[in-house]
């Protein structure tokens, strides 16, 4: 089994910029994070995008939704800035079929050494692996489906929506 990780940005890769005091996109780090979690699944990384999900648009999601289209892998996981996270989730679960795909993210940069972003590309690989065809998110070692998912930025957690109680 082969696994397509589609990079979008988010926090997962951003870097402090010293000189600016900001925080910024340089390189991505997911082979970095693969290879420190020794993941043996074979792996492609597809560098979408780095952007901060709060400016992502309309075109951005459409641009993910056509890259997981074309993909020949059936087991795609997404990097995903987590506060729209939900929101691109909703676009590419009614527009694709007969695929895996698990969007994930994390609430402190990996840089920062203290991130939970390595525990949730794990967590979304191994998802990605065993669920059935659908669109999920995948954060701190749960699962939403496409069409049940928010981030409670209160909390800083993601949950079920409240319309759709289980």
């Amino acid at each position: 089994m082969k696994a397509l990780v589609v990079v979008t940005g988010g926090t997962f890769d951003k870097e402090y910029d010293e000189l600016r005091g900001t925080l910024s996109f340089g390189a991505t780090h997911l082979p970095e994070m693969l290879k420190l979690g020794r993941c043996l699944l074979k792996t492609r990384i597809l560098r979408l995008m780095m952007k901060d999900s709060l400016f992502m648009t309309a075109a951005d999601r459409r641009k993910i939704l056509a890259a997981c289209r074309k993909a020949p892998e059936n087991r795609i996981v997404i990097t995903h800035g987590t506060d729209t996270m939900a929101e691109t989730a909703a676009v590419l679960g009614p527009g694709l079929a007969g695929k895996t795909v698990v969007l994930t993210g994390a609430m402190r940069p990996y840089r920062f050494g203290s991130s939970d972003g390595l525990f949730n590309l794990g967590s979304a690989l191994s998802f990605a692996q065993a669920l059935p065809p659908g669109v999920y998110v995948a954060m701190n070692g749960l699962v939403f489906t496409w069409d049940d998912v928010r981030k409670d930025h209160r909390r800083g957690v993601f949950t079920r929506q409240m319309s759709h109680p289980r």
